[in-house]
């Protein structure tokens, strides 16, 4: 897809690669574009960088996700890139314990990291279809691929994300729509700060707008998977050749996060 004079929405654009996404967007042309967060202030100050609509959204609650894109239907006649960016992954519970996360962060983590992608897709896929045309870009992360040490919830409902992206794609193929994940390792976020170490640190931590922008040259190639990381692709490569020696390459990697947690 060519960007110019194009419709986008960003979800998660208050900061961090949904801001660095929105600003990218307006850089290559995009006629309008529409900053979507629940913190209202912080998506208007994004929306004024690109010269942009913000609405205040809880992409957890379906209805406000079909308001968003009712409105931005109405402003605009249509949208051309749905960017389902935001996410969250500080789910409480022990770090060295898959089963440690009480019930509540696996469905807040279910209800934010996969299912507002099912909102979006649901509210904008009939336009989308009926216009022959549309772009879905889910932010998901090298998680999604390959898993999380340290967050059983982070790492399983990414997976999930990855699925349903896999499904969409070819599910509404022909129907003239495409499909991209964003699938990072380290970019330096609040919410990788947040995170405090891990092997997401390990292979370097880039921007949010390098991380932009691979994501929309991704986008111009209609590549399904953007790696803004290439060394995941041969990680990912890995993991199916030998599933055991990627076990415990991982267990590896968990001992060391167990020991730098002790440690600190």
């Amino acid at each position: 897809m060519d960007i110019k004079d194009k419709v986008v929405v960003v979800t998660g654009a208050a900061q961090g690669i949904g801001r660095a996404l929105a600003q990218e967007a307006k850089a290559r042309g995009a006629k309008a574009v529409v900053c979507v967060d629940l913190k209202e202030d912080a998506a208007r100050e994004t929306a004024k960088m690109v010269g942009g609509l913000a609405f205040k959204c809880n992409v957890a609650h379906e209805a406000e996700v079909a308001q968003v894109v009712a409105e931005t239907e109405k402003a605009f006649g249509g949208i051309d890139l749905f960017c389902c960016n935001a996410g969250i992954g500080d789910f409480g519970g022990g770090r060295l314990s898959s089963v440690a996360a009480p019930n509540e962060s696996w469905q807040r983590g279910w209800e934010v990291n996969v299912m507002s992608h099912v909102y979006a897709a649901r509210a904008a896929l009939p336009g989308m279809i009926a216009r022959k045309g549309g772009y879905f870009l889910n932010t998901v992360s090298a998680a999604g691929l390959l898993n999380q040490v340290g967050s059983a919830v982070y790492g399983v409902t990414k997976h999930a994300a990855i699925g349903f992206a896999e499904h969409l794609a070819f599910t509404h193929r022909d129907q003239g729509i495409r499909v991209s994940v964003l699938c990072p390792q380290g970019v330096d976020t609040p919410l990788l700060r947040a995170s405090g170490s891990g092997p997401q640190f390990d292979d370097g931590v880039i921007t949010a707008e390098v991380c932009a922008k691979t994501a929309f040259d991704g986008i111009a190639k209609e590549t399904f998977c953007i790696l803004p990381h290439p060394i995941v692709g041969k990680y990912m490569q890995n993991k199916p050749a030998d599933y055991d020696r990627w076990i415990a390459g991982m267990a590896k990697l968990n001992r060391a996060y167990q020991a730098a947690l002790n440690k600190g």
